[in-house]
């Protein structure tokens, strides 16, 4: 007899202490689309920035010359609050899994001062060599900055 598939957990909203690092990201009056909340396709590119602002800010990546790049390959968000224009968003950041040659990045969106996400998601970077586009090991010291985010 078979026995049918249990149906998926619904995500919840993670707090605050859950994530390692945070930055603060203004929303700005183009963000909010008609229904007078902050578009979806916007929370994808606070992802981005909030992860690559802080890896270029510590060192470890370097977008214009830096031999090693990160290409994604898998992106996720779940929301919980709507977000609107005028806010300031802190995006925490944490590190889920950490391989050889790729990560996964976590993002809790929060408007600012609240402890629980208004959205939180996921996104996958494989770091390859910028020239050939095949992965690599992660460099050192960004693998050790990387371990701090776990």
């Amino acid at each position: 007899m078979n026995t049918p598939a249990k149906p998926p957990e619904k995500p919840q909203a993670d707090l605050r202490s859950s994530y390692k690092v945070f930055r603060a990201i203004g929303t700005r009056w183009m963000d909010n689309d008609v229904y007078g909340h902050v578009n979806n396709v916007v929370y994808y590119s606070w992802f981005d920035t909030a992860v690559n602002a802080t890896l270029i800010e510590q060192g470890v990546l370097d977008i214009h010359a830096g031999s090693t790049i990160g290409l994604v390959v898998e992106t996720q968000c779940f929301y919980f609050v709507p977000l609107a224009f005028p806010q300031t968003i802190d995006a925490g950041i944490r590190v889920a899994k950490l391989g050889t040659s790729s990560v996964r990045y976590e993002v809790g969106l929060f408007a600012q001062g609240d402890d629980k996400t208004a959205a939180r998601g996921h996104f996958v970077h494989v770091y390859v060599d910028r020239k050939t586009r095949r992965p690599v090991p992660l460099p050192s010291a960004f693998k050790t900055f990387l371990e701090t985010l776990t």
